[in-house]
């Protein structure tokens, strides 16, 4: 009987130490569920420290950056700490050959220096709050209007019933925005109550040899020696309020900022993370993970690799061409890598046995319960999963092969169909007597549509040379009758030459033929006047291969819809059984970048038999990877003439090295990039900006032993910023403990 209880009690230690760490929560429901094993592993914090929506907590520090990050607040003039990955699209915009903040960084080291980003926001958190019977008492209100039954998870109909809750009064102050989000697949409904600022200003960010060290290679892998961060400064105007980019504007007075720990960290510490993660499948079923693995992972994983691998040769051969083409390419092998690991974790771990079993526990709970709904929505997902298989393959295949990976298939067309339109018409009185200023609209927007697509980041050669490969493996897996209906013309008349195809289409284009867009420019009345032109104007063969593959889009998407609202309403029955059978605060819900909590502890692993990793990496890492033949391995000569010199300041380890990054068993995932990662003081010990390689399937099933996420050290941060580069004014508006 001993050793009966005995080995129950390992066994529930054992249960509890695979889930501990699990979990994306809602902070406004800490207490309720997670609050105590926070405590018990190291948070001396309140609840209320970290979510009060009367006071300030550590919440009004956190904001969504951009359009899929986070951000924390660390100074009283709203200076705003994120990943370099984060900033790298306003970082590019600002780089030129002669000012080239990507390769050698750029530090404001005044304000006025500090630049402006058009379209950059940054959003804070007011309040968030349960809502989940009055959704459902205005569903059944506006039941007759919903027609297809999609209300329940529609965004446009949550946002607005959201602004009917908050009444048009209180939207009317500046910047003030509220929205419904649906959890649980319609189970439960909150509302976020935010206050969004849009003059935004970068203010510093090291050189890519720092802020990307390892880029690609080292993506998505531990150790790393990565300090990927950058600095923006929120504005508002002289109240305080959000307001566009104005001269006038001032350094904005937050009502929260992160204090920072100078004392750094030890294996088992306890650490929290705070951001938006964005998407999430915990719930998937077995028959979903399937359809994950097989299909869309594995075209991602292949058709992204040639069209990396083709853009890759191009920018190693010219500096301009990496310029033009390193967001494109990074923005591509980040989702590329996940996809690999997840595939992995798939097989590895058995999701689709772990998925089973869940699915067979509810089928036994339902059946002892008399509840056949839920069997009933089972079955009802597994047959949806089959029936779209082939649907869903084709639709992957023209989204990676040609939307993703051709870039003139995303031609812009507006000008082009306001040219047909206009000589459809011509003949009419209405018409003629509005022919000269149709025409000068029309060319107007075919100047704008150029200038859109030809723009400094585009290289004709690159892409004529990426379509290639994409559009070869594209015909090669997808039968000729299920492909877009222009490739008819690389079957018929260019006897399936796929180059001699694109040499055609970009020849005999007006976007595509410098010389004709050259005459076009010269003189556009005269060129639209020439009846011949005209006629090859709307014949252009890259508008029509643009508007065949969008119609193919369309009618694949329109295809896979029809199982749209069904397959909602079998997941949101599936999940009402699975929190009726666990209760209502056992389970978190999918990530939907809304603003979450999770925590866990800092902490090594071990990936595979005899092999162990260390929690922390240091400064001699990045050292010893270092190639200066290779762009993603070199360092700068002053981060060397440090690093000889050990001149590291206040920020070493105890042993004399430099730390920079380490992990932790924090569940995270896309949207927690520049997460701030804290201490159970609630003080900043570092900023997430990656997961690892055996972990990134937990995005469907938390990998305990596995799952990583990768953390710039808050000390390497300081150390670049006031050792490095030289920006002590920085230095000065931080809160030490």
């Amino acid at each position: 009987m001993t050793k009966l209880v005995l080995c129950l009690s390992l066994c529930i230690s054992f249960v509890f130490t695979l889930s501990a760490d699990e979990g994306m929560w809602m902070l406004h429901l800490l207490k309720q569920q997670k609050f105590s094993e926070m405590r018990k592993l190291g948070l001396e914090l309140e609840d209320y420290d970290i979510y009060n929506p009367d006071g300030r907590s550590l919440k009004d520090a956190v904001v969504f950056f951009g359009r899929g990050c986070t951000g924390e607040v660390i100074s009283s003039q709203g200076l705003v700490l994120t990943n370099h990955h984060c900033g790298y699209g306003q970082i590019q915009s600002h780089s030129t050959l002669e000012n080239n903040y990507l390769e050698d960084g750029f530090w404001a080291m005044t304000k006025a220096e500090e630049l402006a980003n058009p379209g950059l926001t940054v959003t804070f958190i007011d309040r968030m709050e349960d809502v989940t019977d009055y959704v459902k008492q205005c569903l059944e209100r506006d039941k007759a209007q919903d027609t297809d039954g999609v209300f329940f998870l529609s965004p446009s109909y949550l946002n607005r019933i959201a602004r009917e809750k908050a009444g048009e009064d209180f939207l009317a102050a500046p910047g003030i925005e509220v929205e419904i989000k649906s959890f649980f697949n319609g189970n439960q409904y909150y509302m976020f109550t935010k206050k969004v600022y849009s003059d935004v200003r970068l203010v510093g960010a090291p050189p890519s040899s720092i802020g990307k060290f390892g880029a690609d290679t080292d993506n998505w892998t531990w150790p790393r020696h990565s300090g990927d961060f950058s600095l923006f400064r929120i504005y508002a105007d002289k109240e305080g309020n959000p307001a566009g980019y104005s001269p006038e504007n001032v350094p904005l007075k937050p009502k929260q900022w992160l204090r920072i720990s100078s004392a750094g960290i030890n294996e088992d510490d306890f650490a929290m993370m705070l951001g938006f993660p964005g998407t999430t499948h915990k719930y998937y079923t077995s028959w979903e993970v399937a359809e994950r693995r097989d299909i869309d992972n594995r075209v991602r994983i292949d058709m992204r690799e040639i069209r990396q691998n083709t853009m890759l040769e191009e920018m190693l051969n010219d500096p301009a061409v990496n310029i033009q083409y390193a967001a494109k390419y990074s923005g591509s092998t980040n989702a590329y890598k996940n996809a690999i690991g997840t595939n992995w974790a798939i097989d590895m771990r058995d999701f689709e046995q772990l998925k089973l079993e869940q699915q067979n526990r509810l089928l036994d709970w339902s059946k002892d319960n008399r509840k056949p709904q839920y069997a009933e929505a089972l079955d009802e997902i597994e047959r949806m999963v089959g029936e779209r298989a082939d649907l869903r393959y084709r639709s992957w295949m023209l989204n990676e092969g040609i939307i993703r990976g051709v870039e003139f298939a995303n031609v812009p067309q507006k000008g082009w169909n306001m040219l047909r339109r206009m000589l459809n018409d011509a003949g009419s009185a209405e018409a003629d007597n509005n022919r000269q200023a149709d025409m000068e609209r029309t060319i107007l927007q075919l100047k704008e549509d150029y200038a859109l697509f030809a723009d400094k980041d585009y290289n004709i050669d690159v892409d004529k040379k990426v379509s290639a490969a994409m559009i070869s493996e594209y015909v090669r897996l997808i039968d000729r009758e299920k492909q877009p209906a222009f490739f008819d013309l690389l079957h018929t008349q260019c006897d399936g030459d796929v180059k001699a195809f694109i040499d055609y289409v970009f020849a005999h284009s007006l976007f595509g033929n410098p010389e004709t867009w050259i005459l076009f420019s010269a003189d556009p009345q005269s060129f639209i006047a020439n009846k011949g032109r005209v006629e090859q104007l709307l014949n252009d063969p890259m508008f029509l291969f643009a508007r065949s593959v969008s119609e193919e889009a369309l009618s694949l998407t329109n295809q896979l819809s029809k199982y749209d609202v069904p397959f909602s309403l079998a997941r949101r029955t599936y999940l009402e059984g699975i929190l009726a059978m666990d209760g209502p605060y056992t389970h978190f819900p999918d990530a939907n970048l809304t603003l979450r909590l999770t925590y866990g502890q800092v902490k090594g692993y071990q990936p595979r038999d005899a092999v162990y990793y260390n929690y922390q990496t240091t400064l001699k890492g990045v050292m010893e990877k270092e190639d200066p033949e290779n762009w993603e391995f070199v360092v700068a000569d002053k981060l060397k003439e440090l690093y000889l010199q050990k001149d590291f300041g206040n920020y070493a380890l105890a042993d004399g090295g430099m730390p920079v990054n380490f992990v932790a068993t924090t569940h995270s995932t896309g949207g927690n990039s520049g997460s701030p990662v804290l201490n159970g003081k609630g003080e900043l010990i570092g900023l997430n900006f990656d997961r690892n390689w055996e972990g990134v399937g937990g995005d469907i099933q938390y990998l305990p032993d596995y799952q990583r996420s990768i953390i710039v050290d808050i000390r390497y941060v300081l150390f670049v910023i006031d050792k490095f580069a030289g920006a002590g004014h920085l230095m000065d508006e931080l809160d030490f403990n």
